[in-house]
């Protein structure tokens, strides 16, 4: 049975909030329901611990099992966050880490998948912090279930009415779904640049990020799997319950994902492995000359294709400078692999370092599909209900 917290927010359309839960239940989840201070205007705590057979939490302190924190509790414990409805001050504060009462507090320790359902006046919609708002908490993965027209609160008229509970309800099933994907399933990623020396200071290297390695764990998390990241050297801090294993050079990524490799089911290629590394470098540092040197340099060893040989799902990533799927198409057939993601890098909105993508996923039978540009994010979570859905 997952457990569901349902987070709720001061807008007139809060009573909605307890047919949501009842819809919830009868589809087999748990639910726990958080109310704001301002929600309490509208639905009372009483109202939901009835409906729920939970205790309803809205005050900070409030401990239902003394000598527990509530808001870690709740967080650990859920599959799935729900906030609806959202009011604009409720979506400005978790979108910037404020945590002053138990809904912002719990959101901000919750590690999970979660969906946002805003409820406000229109004019407050589009104010361009809201909007700035919800696409922070879309770049870190909620869902959000947009907003329709209609009649809201003082008479007026136009987006900003929260969105039918069946489309929500729909929403927050699918990704309670998308969570047993990849259960019991362990999933080896490598991620990020390899440096390889040319002498003690010098290196050959790219400017791969490994963010979209870090979303690619983090969307392999949420839905079920156990991941083993093998990183490149890196500013970016990968999930905290993935297994990182930091390397540097590319014959130290492919002896860590060797080792990695016992028992996994699906591998991810997203690093940026240089292809070439200098034969001979140098133990000390090349001091300046005016005279020209040679680097020679030998090819660095194929990592995706040897680990397509362990026989697990292996799936790489082709960064080209054109929207031209043929190198990908040999690629793939090339290394053995299962699948393999084109990147676009000509576009710099994303290309290296960038927040956002747009993937295209290439099968062995030649078939692609293309994502919407978006945060990296979601893209990852894109390519995993594309892998998984297609066996």
């Amino acid at each position: 049975m997952p457990n569901v917290v349902l987070g709720v927010s001061g807008s007139v359309s809060a009573y909605r909030a307890a047919d949501l839960a009842r819809d919830l239940m009868r589809n087999g989840a748990n639910v726990r329901v958080c109310l704001t201070d301002s929600a309490q205007r509208f639905v009372s705590p009483l109202l939901f611990e009835t409906l729920t057979d939970n205790p309803c939490l809205s005050s900070v302190f409030e401990e239902p099992i003394p000598g527990r924190m509530a808001h870690l509790d709740w967080a650990r414990e859920a599959d799935l966050l729900i906030i609806a409805p959202a009011t604009a001050n409720t979506i400005n504060r978790i979108a910037n880490g404020i945590a002053d009462d138990m809904l912002s507090t719990l959101a901000l320790a919750y590690e999970g998948p979660a969906l946002i359902a805003p409820a406000t006046n229109p004019a407050m919609y589009l104010h361009p912090t809201v909007q700035q708002s919800l696409a922070i908490l879309k770049a870190r993965g909620y869902a959000v279930v947009d907003p329709i027209e209609g009649d809201v609160a003082a008479g007026e008229f136009g987006l900003g009415k929260l969105a039918l509970n069946a489309d929500i309800l729909t929403d927050s099933l699918a990704i309670l779904s998308r969570s047993q994907r990849l259960q019991g399933k362990k999933v080896l990623i490598t991620s990020g640049p390899t440096q390889e020396p040319i002498d003690s200071v010098r290196f050959l290297s790219n400017s791969s990020s490994g963010k979209m390695g870090a979303a690619l764990a983090q969307a392999a998390l949420w839905m079920g799997a156990k991941v083993t990241v093998v990183t490149g050297p890196v500013d970016i801090e990968y999930p905290r319950n993935a297994l990182v294993i930091p390397v540097r050079s590319a014959t130290e990524m492919l002896e860590a994902a060797r080792s990695a490799c016992d028992g996994v089911d699906w591998i991810v290629g997203a690093a940026a492995v240089s292809d070439y590394r200098p034969e001979n470098p140098a133990d000390t540092k090349i001091r300046r000359s005016n005279e020209p040197i040679e680097v020679r340099l030998i090819p660095n060893p194929d990592i995706i294709a040897e680990l397509a040989k362990t026989g697990a799902k292996t799936v790489g990533f082709a960064a080209e400078p054109s929207l031209d799927l043929s190198a990908a198409i040999a690629k793939m057939d090339r290394k053995g692999l299962h699948a393999i993601v084109h990147n676009d890098i000509s576009n710099s909105a994303i290309g290296f370092r960038s927040n956002e993508n747009r993937l295209t996923l290439i099968q062995k039978t030649g078939e692609s599909v293309t994502s919407e540009q978006t945060s990296k994010l979601q893209c990852a979570l894109w390519l995993w209900d594309q892998l998984t859905t297609e066996g």
